[in-house]
């Protein structure tokens, strides 16, 4: 169903793109804004990890650093049937974790120094085991992808804003009202689309995790756990990076239910104990 949710959500984003494009430019302006988003995606898609990480401020830890840890992780990820991914360390209190990478091969996942603290092993398990969900389901290919061609339509409308839209050089211009409705509405409908994939995906991921960890409510303690520490202490983090991690790292305000990033963790946890059968 998630999955399904997801294909319609890029397919819309997509169509959205392709719409404002021919509204504010045309079929030159549709072509141009293609060309403008798949050289972003390429950009997003291959250097991911660096900027995440960097983004961060996350260390890289050897075997010999955190044992403990990286035999975790090889275990886990021999489960899943991935490669293991490198390793590294978020020097801070919050417990949070996330996962980065262009594919399976080229991955990364992240914990903070406050989640090897909080869990015990099972929980950590479940934590890092939703983490390699989304590198086995290359989620962050696709949220790159949702990311940037947001981003772009949101860089059009700004753009045609400042220097006029609805006509492009062969004269096929859209109406006016259109393309004022497409520089207003659309970015705003892209950021929606954007998040609710976000929340699909997130839903995905925690389903793949209970299953190679073989423990849902190990991994539904720990996101009650996370919960808890973030709401009292969230952490200092790039908003643009927020969406990577297991639970939302920034306080939410008032309207924060229309733009976050992640489903409610007390739905994430319904979910998890039906597949414990509870």
């Amino acid at each position: 169903m998630n999955t399904m949710k997801t294909f319609l959500l890029m397919a819309a984003l997509t169509a959205l793109f392709m719409f404002v494009g021919q509204a504010l430019g045309g079929k030159q302006g549709m072509l141009i804004a293609f060309v403008f988003a798949l050289g972003m995606n390429f950009f997003a898609y291959w250097n991911s990890d660096k900027m995440a990480l960097a983004m961060n401020r996350a260390r890289e830890v050897s075997e010999a650093e955190a044992p403990e840890l990286h035999s975790l992780v090889a275990e886990l990820a021999q489960r899943a049937g991935i490669p293991k991914p490198r390793v590294y360390v978020v020097d801070n209190a919050t417990p949070n974790a996330f996962a980065t990478g262009r594919n399976p091969e080229h991955a990364a996942v992240a914990v903070t120094t406050g989640i090897l603290q909080i869990l015990n092993r099972e929980e950590l398990a479940g934590v890092l085991a939703h983490e390699l969900g989304h590198i086995k389901n290359r989620d962050i290919l696709i949220s790159s992808i949702a990311a940037v061609m947001a981003g772009a339509i949101s860089q059009l409308a700004t753009m045609a804003m400042f220097f006029g839209g609805g006509r492009s050089e062969d004269g096929e211009g859209s109406n006016p009202l259109v393309a004022i409705i497409a520089m207003l509405v659309a970015p705003f409908a892209a950021s929606r689309i954007q998040l609710a994939i976000s929340r699909g995906r997130e839903c995905i991921a925690d389903a793949s995790g209970a299953e190679i960890c073989g423990h849902p409510l190990a991994l539904a303690n720990a996101l009650a756990k996370l919960s808890q520490s973030n709401e009292r202490r969230p952490m200092e983090v790039n908003p643009a990076s927020a969406q990577m991690y297991i639970v939302n790292p920034l306080k939410g305000g008032s309207l924060a239910g229309l733009f976050t990033t992640h489903p409610p963790v007390e739905e994430r946890i319904r979910r998890l104990q039906a597949m414990a059968g509870q």
